[in-house]
């Protein structure tokens, strides 16, 4: 194990950050390189990531479609062809917004970005490795369907307010639709989510289902005016159908299974499943005590050549504080395992995980799985007393040469710093960080303005 210590002198021995671990190696400070060109430095800001130019990517490809449209005198009318093709234009796009966050979809996209091998240029798996950046498309889709919606209601009651067949309660339901899709993009606003994020789960919950059985309703309702339609061969149909099973199958399903709880402190609790399912390595679970109202994802965690996985829960509100001082005997999982942030890590021969607190979790799984070579970069407070002697000699066991940093001990250090020193000393090829949402962005922003390639959570649900 490397431990770090506070003091500037290279020469210093390294300081017993965890207890009882044998010092092994003197981490050395090395410069921070500068950062690179002016250009580059632009483009990796955190208002260009890659998320938000997907978001202006959407949104450029639908005004260029309806720039298209009005140049060639389309949609001015209000008659029944170009009603349907703003309401194509509708479905598309919350189509595309819906399934993006599927499941199988998620793990698909990570499956396809991670096929490149190593020896293709780093600059071409550099940009592969932000897959995990595909909300963009879902927020970019959510966005541009609203605005079709916003327009094919104002369409149709043109077309109802110049006498044209339109029927009263095809105009009912589109209003009401259209207020609650209202309602669902104001309460998806970022500031609101982080101020309010069980409410925004609720209503994004609550609030697409009903969205989803108003689009039925306003679709079937619409075809029905069109006398010489059949429902069963309208695209809209099958198109509503499939993203009604996308929505439909993490809930079909839902189970409640057995935990064991240990608790090696009173910020943290280690709970152990085996009902059955083994998820791979750097996938996530979501759990819950009350299922229709709140969900919450960890990292699994499976130990090689066991069965079942474990969820590192560390106190960081009421529900997680709930669970640990009133652990369950019994939760609720849904869905399907689904990858997370990092497993991009096998795009490159070497990674530096750097983790804070609780990030220990979803670093553990890669860290034991061993698909690639990698470094722990660790700060927390007092490790063994928080988390117990046997996850930390587990994770020394596997990372000997661990930098790990006690917060209790010498303060909170500069993780950009001990990050960039063990990526220089390991000979890395990317460096992953898992932490709070200001952290991780200062690591990752901090790193990849110097042209180092580095990867964390965009907290963009």
């Amino acid at each position: 194990m490397s431990v770090t210590s506070p003091v500037d002198t290279p020469a210093t021995p390294a300081v017993g950050a965890v207890p009882h671990a044998p010092d092994r190696l003197r981490v050395v400070q090395v410069t921070l390189p500068p950062p690179t060109s002016l250009p580059r430095r632009i483009l990796k800001h955190p208002r260009l990531m890659h998320h938000h130019r997907l978001v202006a990517l959407v949104l450029t490809a639908n005004l260029a479609l309806l720039g298209h449209a009005l140049t060639h005198g389309r949609w001015w009318s209000t008659d029944h062809t170009n009603l349907e093709a703003i309401s194509s234009a509708v479905l598309a796009n919350f189509a595309l917004a819906i399934l993006i966050r599927q499941q199988y979809v998620i793990n698909l996209l990570f499956w396809l970005a991670t096929r490149a091998p190593t020896r293709w240029p780093l600059r071409i798996r550099w940009a592969l490795a932000k897959v995990y950046h595909f909300g963009g498309l879902h927020v970019g889709g959510a966005l541009a369907g609203t605005l079709w919606f916003l327009f094919f209601v104002a369409s149709a009651t043109t077309a109802a307010h110049r006498g044209e067949p339109v029927p009263v309660n095809l105009l009912v339901v589109s209003y009401l639709l259209l207020a609650l899709l209202g309602v669902i993009v104001t309460t998806a606003r970022p500031a609101y989510r982080a101020r309010h994020h069980d409410r925004f789960e609720r209503v994004h919950r609550f609030g697409g289902w009903t969205a989803l059985a108003l689009f039925w309703t306003q679709t079937v309702l619409y075809l029905r005016a069109d006398h010489d339609r059949s429902l069963l061969t309208a695209p809209q149909i099958w198109v509503l159908a499939l993203l009604t099973v996308s929505v439909a199958l993490p809930w079909l399903r839902l189970r409640r299974v057995p935990v064991e709880i240990i608790r090696p402190s009173s910020h943290v609790a280690l709970a152990r499943f085996d009902h059955g399912a083994t998820p791979f390595p750097g996938s996530s679970t979501a759990i819950s005590r009350r299922p229709l109202w709140e969900w919450h994802s960890f990292a699994n965690v499976p130990t090689p050549g066991e069965t079942g996985f474990r969820l590192t829960i560390s106190r960081a509100g009421d529900w997680t504080g709930s669970f640990i001082d009133d652990a369950p005997s019994h939760v609720w999982v849904k869905g399907i395992t689904t990858a997370g942030v990092a497993n991009i890590e096998t795009l490159f021969t070497k990674v530096v995980y750097v983790a804070t607190g609780s990030g220990i979790g979803p670093v553990l799984p890669h860290l034991l799985a061993r698909k690639v070579p990698s470094r722990l970069v660790w700060a927390t407070r007092s490790p063994r007393v928080t988390y117990g002697e046997a996850l930390i000699d587990e994770i020394l066991a596997d990372q000997p040469d661990a930098i790990v940093w006690d917060t209790a001990e010498h303060g909170k250090p500069d993780m950009i710093q001990l990050a960039y020193e063990a990526y220089e000393a390991f000979r890395a090829e990317a460096v992953i960080c898992i932490s709070n949402k200001k952290l991780t962005w200062q690591v990752v922003h901090g790193l990849e303005r110097r042209g180092i390639p580095a990867y964390g959570a965009i907290w963009d649900s």
